[in-house]
């Protein structure tokens, strides 16, 4: 009983223990063992099972050692050529990148030259000294000729190979296979083979993970160990990587014995051996761990592979044979995408490179891959499909266009529908419940798209409001460095699009009255952060608006400037707020602190992650209303975040938006109780509201898909604070249009004459400036 004990005491996110691991080495029954580790599986991975299609290079067959179950390598044959030659490694790399390969899997012996003349000879005639070298030229080549992204199995490695390969290579590799010093014993698997050293290839390892490589390893198990042995590789794996987090997968590969071989007659691991080896390796790494089983060496049981805990296939080639395992064929694509299907899950494919680790292409990718890796994914790391991008003005691609139709399927497994349950009865999420709704794919969006439709229609109806507003920035002289911003102006920046300027008040005075008779209502006013500026420039801005227009409404300063202006002044930011306000702000805009996560901002504006303006985010935003201004925020996604990586920058930013936003409300959590309902004329007066009474949340104040959503809309709000709403464009019928020539600080898109703005026709109440 002291397995199932264990098991059923597991948390969600807890690891095995090693003493826990160990108990476990004699189970039997392993359903109780299998459904924790799918279970395990699940909550990270949800119902995606992943494989990268790969082009398979076998760059040389010679090596210095004699595993006894290894076919791949052998002796110089005569006729036959050490290594494969340029313009061979090419004619593989292009059918590979013709069949839409993405991967080129460079697989090798270990260092042959050390053993034979012949391999010495041959690499001298290649103009190269080791294998390793001609390693890293023939990946360079493929890469730059074919765009495919190298992984490279080379052996044991220095700190000088690793660098080197890292430069050449999205990421690298080494089987552990096995820690037990047994199987170096005569008449054992490894004997004679002094790579196969436990110690020396975790010692590669090592050095991998001070050099920030993302790595594969695993373990090879029916070659002599025992279980317990198996347990103590997967522990050693688990430190080394606790230690630098570069371990993308654990491959759980099981012996073949292959004829001709001196364990030709050894039996192979059973299944239920490989499933437990699976579910144990499942459960002694973090959920987030990418287990793969080669999909090849166990056919006709794809489905239990899956039930013990996998989430990955490995590479699987459409074009080249596995080498290593030539009489194990790669099972079709379309066979491994219904045997997964079959198995309750979805086959999606991904690079050589796990999402986690190319959402971080910072730290885990040399600078002269990562423009070509980032062309390649999409902004959570995964092979992008097509073209599209947001912002992009083609039509969006039929697949995604179809997830949004109302008759459109909207599948989810249970644990994504219970979330969106409790994000509909005004339930907060938890950070573990944000970062699942992020990780919502295919048809998972159509599920959440829905729910946040709904609860739309639910909070304010159907209809859609916007401003006619228009743009000035007065300045784009700044003294941050954004490695993101092509607006700002500095010393650095002289290279970017446009001039410095810094507008004359006079100018802006110009434009606001400008906009005012084109028939904006709205101002909205930021710049960067001039060296000269202080809080008082800030206050002349407002001044400056309200004399030309006192009717326009002003929506200007980030945090960013209102914290310089508040530091300049030597006040506090409360009082700086009411300043503003007293001067004629209206309201604060959401935009310049979008990436609300200290991890993010360290390397995309390190110069401001310490500084003022990100912290103000938790202040000047919730003092608004208090100082009598409203404010929004705009968070940005796809900025190096990724759920696993930050564990998810974006959860972590809107977890701090919505405590920004009840802290601004006055209350200082968001329950699950119910909170008790008075009347609201927000909610329930259809004066106020502009349409119709709805019905009272039944959970919280602030209902919404994270428990913070304001029911009325912009007009209601401000007939409650007795503000002027903003007019209706179309209201105001053959505005005048006058011509001018661009100034700094314009949008030069607005100004020539192929705008759609200015096209014949066009309908000038919507000219939004």
């Amino acid at each position: 009983m002291i397995a199932p004990s264990i098991l059923a005491d597991l948390a969600a996110g807890a690891r095995l223990a090693p003493d826990q691991a160990f108990a476990l080495v004699g189970l039997s029954d392993l359903s109780p063992l299998l459904e924790a580790a799918a279970r395990r599986r699940d909550t990270a991975h949800g119902h995606y099972v992943s494989y990268s299609r790969k082009v398979f290079i076998p760059l040389t067959q010679l090596c210095r050692d004699v595993c006894h179950y290894c076919t791949f390598a052998h002796a110089p044959r005569k006729g036959e050529r050490a290594f494969l030659s340029r313009d061979e490694v090419l004619a593989i790399a292009r059918a590979g990148q013709k069949a839409g390969c993405k991967e080129a899997l460079f697989t090798l012996g270990d260092k042959p030259e050390l053993r034979y003349q012949f391999a010495r000879d041959a690499l001298a005639e290649l103009g190269h000294a080791t294998t390793l070298s001609y390693l890293a030229e023939m990946a360079d080549l493929v890469f730059r000729e074919t765009g495919l992204l190298p992984h490279v199995n080379p052996g044991l490695l220095t700190a000088e190979d690793v660098a080197a390969l890292r430069r050449v290579s999205i990421s690298q590799g080494i089987m552990l296979e096995s820690t037990s010093e047994r199987l170096l014993a005569k008449g054992e698997a490894h004997h004679g083979s002094p790579d196969k050293i436990p110690a020396a290839r975790l010692e590669t390892m090592r050095i991998a993970g001070e050099q920030g490589v993302p790595f594969t390893s695993g373990i090879l198990i029916g070659i002599g160990e025992t279980r317990a042995e198996r347990i103590e590789a997967l522990l050693a794996l688990r430190d080394l990587n606790d230690t630098y987090g570069h371990i993308q997968e654990i491959i759980v590969q099981n012996f073949r014995p292959k004829p001709g071989t001196r364990m030709a007659h050894v039996e192979a691991p059973t299944l239920d051996e490989h499933v437990w080896t699976i579910a144990m390796a499942r459960l002694l790494f973090e959920p987030d761990m990418n287990i793969q089983a080669p999909p090849n060496l166990s056919p006709g049981a794809l489905s239990k592979l899956v039930a013990a805990g996998i989430n990955d296939w490995g590479g699987v080639s459409p074009v080249t044979p596995d080498h290593v395992n030539p009489e194990a064929p790669w099972p079709h694509l379309r066979v491994l995408e219904s045997a997964t299907k079959a198995a309750g899950k979805t086959l999606t494919e991904r690079l050589a490179i796990y999402p986690a680790f190319a959402a971080q292409s910072r730290r885990w990718v040399d600078e002269g891959l990562r423009t070509k890796l980032l062309d390649l994914i999409d902004g959570d790391g995964w092979p992008r499909a097509d073209d599209w991008c947001p912002g992009s003005t083609d039509r969006l691609p039929a697949k995604e266009g179809a997830l949004l139709k109302p008759s459109a399927p909207a599948s989810t497994d249970g644990a994504l529908t219970r979330i969106l349950d409790r994000a509909i009865a005004g339930i907060a999420l938890e950070e573990a419940e944000i970062v699942r709704l992020f990780r919502a794919r295919d048809e998972e969006c159509t599920a959440v798209c829905r729910a946040a439709d709904g609860l739309r229609r639910t909070m304010n109806g159907d209809t859609v409001s916007y401003v006619v507003t228009r743009n000035i920035n007065y300045t784009n002289i700044c003294y941050f460095k954004c490695q993101f911003c092509a607006f700002s102006k500095g010393k650095l920046s002289e290279n970017l699009r446009g001039r410095p300027y810094d507008l004359e008040m006079e100018e802006v005075a110009d434009r606001v009255r400008e906009a005012w008779a084109r028939g904006a209502t709205e101002v909205c006013m930021q710049g960067g952060i001039h060296p000269s500026y202080t809080g008082q420039k800030y206050l002349d801005l407002c001044k400056v608006v309200k004399d030309a227009v006192p009717q326009m409404h002003m929506h200007a300063f980030s945090p960013l400037e209102v914290s310089q202006g508040a530091k300049t002044l030597g006040v506090s930011i409360p009082d700086f707020l009411a300043a503003l306000k007293e001067a004629g702000l209206s309201t604060l805009p959401g935009t310049a602190a979008e990436i609300l996560d200290d991890e993010v901002r360290a390397h995309l504006c390190a110069d401001t992650s310490a500084s003022p303006p990100w912290r103000t985010l938790t202040a000047t935003r919730p003092m608004a209303p208090i100082c009598g201004a409203s404010t929004g925020t705009t968070p940005w996604t796809g900025a190096a975040s990724h759920p696993r990586a930050r564990p998810a920058d974006g959860d972590r930013r809107l977890h701090r938006i919505r405590a920004a936003a009840v802290r601004a409300h006055g209350s200082s959590d968001l329950s699950e109780g119910a909170i008790p309902q008075g009347p609201n004329p927000a909610r329930d007066d259809p004066d106020a509201c502009g349409g119709p009474a709805r019905a009272a949340s039944a959970h919280h104040q602030y209902p919404g898909l994270l428990g913070e959503a304001r029911a009325g809309g912009r007009e209601a709000r401000a007939r409650r604070r007795g503000e002027r709403p903003r007019r209706h464009a179309d209201g105001r019928d053959h505005l005048p249009v006058r011509r001018r020539e661009p100034r700094p600080g314009d949008d030069a898109a607005v100004h020539g004459n192929d705008h759609p703005l200015r096209r014949p026709g066009a309908t000038h109440a919507h000219d939004a400036l």
